[in-house]
Parts: structure tokens; sequence; C-alpha cells
């Protein structure tokens, strides 16, 4: 088993709304289902910088503020392109993190993105992880 330690993005806009990311129905963890950003800290990375790496290749947002929210574990099965897939064990360092800036500009993990105001954050099939995230921050 894979034991990885993975950074999350809490993003907010200047208008409290949150960042969610659908998930290509065939493609990585929660196929499908809307997510954070984040991703994994590579060796000898600091977790800001991982932070901040992650969300400019996933969304091309620079971050102006970060705080550190809480951590949490998990054990997933990651899916491969080629019908391959791989048992996880992962440790997810979450941050809330603000933006100035609004457009969005997807990598290829990603098939579509909303700015989602928290009393509508119900409507999304949020992944079990994000769900959890927003569970914590008592958001909804």
């Amino acid at each position: 088993m894979v034991h990885r330690l993975i950074v999350v993005a809490i993003i907010q806009n200047k208008k409290g709304e949150y960042l969610l990311c659908k998930k290509p129905a065939d493609l990585g963890v929660y196929p499908g289902q809307w997510a954070l950003t984040g991703g994994g800290v590579e060796e000898g990375e600091e977790m800001e910088i991982a932070l901040r790496r992650e969300v400019r290749e996933e969304v091309g947002l620079e971050i102006t503020t970060i705080k550190p929210a809480f951590f949490t574990d998990d054990h997933i099965v990651k899916y491969f392109p080629n019908c391959r897939s791989e048992e996880q064990y992962l440790i997810y360092l979450e941050f809330t993190c603000r933006t100035k800036l609004t457009k969005v500009k997807l990598n290829e993990e990603f098939e579509t993105y909303a700015w989602v105001k928290s009393k509508d954050l119900s409507k999304y099939d949020l992944n079990a992880p994000t769900r959890a995230t927003f569970q914590k921050l008592q958001v909804f």
C-alpha cells in the first residue's frame, strides 16, 4: 500500500464562495464527483509551497491567504486510465485559503468547476472527504 501526504486547499473568493471542481467520470479517485483542489507533497517540499503549486497546476489561481485548518486520513483505491488500480493510505493536511481571482484555468484532473455559496454546497455530489471537510468546518 502506498502512503501519501496530501495538501488540500479550501479556497474562497472575495464573495465567500467555495471553489469546487468536478473529476472526470473515468479518471482518478472519486470519479465524477465534486472535490476540493490539492495534491501530493513532493519529497523535500514544504507544505505551503506544495499547496501553492497544486492550486496553480490544477486551477491556475494564486492564493493570497493560507491558514491551517485540520488534518484527516483515509484509505482509498485510485483508478488509472489503463484500468490499473492502486490502494493508498492518505494523510490530508487541510488549509483554508483566499484568492482575489475567480477566473479558473483547469488542468486535465478536472472537467468543470463552480464557485458555490455555502448554502448551496449540499446540492453538489461531493466526494466523501470534501463532504467531511465542510462538515468539520460547520459550513452545512
